[in-house]
């Protein structure tokens, strides 16, 4: 039988998770997620932490934010910036990426 405080792999959790749940699940405390909260970096579905749920993906961002913060000695309002910034440069070059694989907007060279 599964110890109760074990860790789960992440890929393996499908359903929304409960803020103790996410506690549990990355062995830290409900306050310093509650910060991450109020930064904007984790966006719980629910208007109260005891209806709050976590998508799996939440703990994919714990972990980056606590590599940033280890590696990078970033505060939680740094951390956020960091992540937006990397969310933005993401959708730019996704952007431009379909823009380069579309047709309407290539150059044509003549041939020597």
């Amino acid at each position: 039988m599964p110890e109760h405080n074990a860790l789960v792999p992440a890929s393996e959790i499908v359903q929304p998770l409960t803020l103790n749940d996410l506690c549990r699940v990355c062995g830290l405390n409900a306050d310093w997620l509650i910060e991450l909260v109020e930064e904007g970096i984790l966006e719980p579905k629910g208007t109260t932490r005891t209806v709050w749920r976590f998508e799996s993906t939440s703990i994919t961002i714990v972990r980056k934010v606590q590599r940033l913060q280890r590696d990078l000695r970033l505060n939680i309002p740094g951390v956020a910036v960091v992540l937006s910034l990397a969310d933005e440069n993401a959708a730019l070059k996704r952007r431009l990426q379909l823009l380069e694989n579309d047709p309407r907007y290539a150059i044509w060279m003549p041939a020597d």
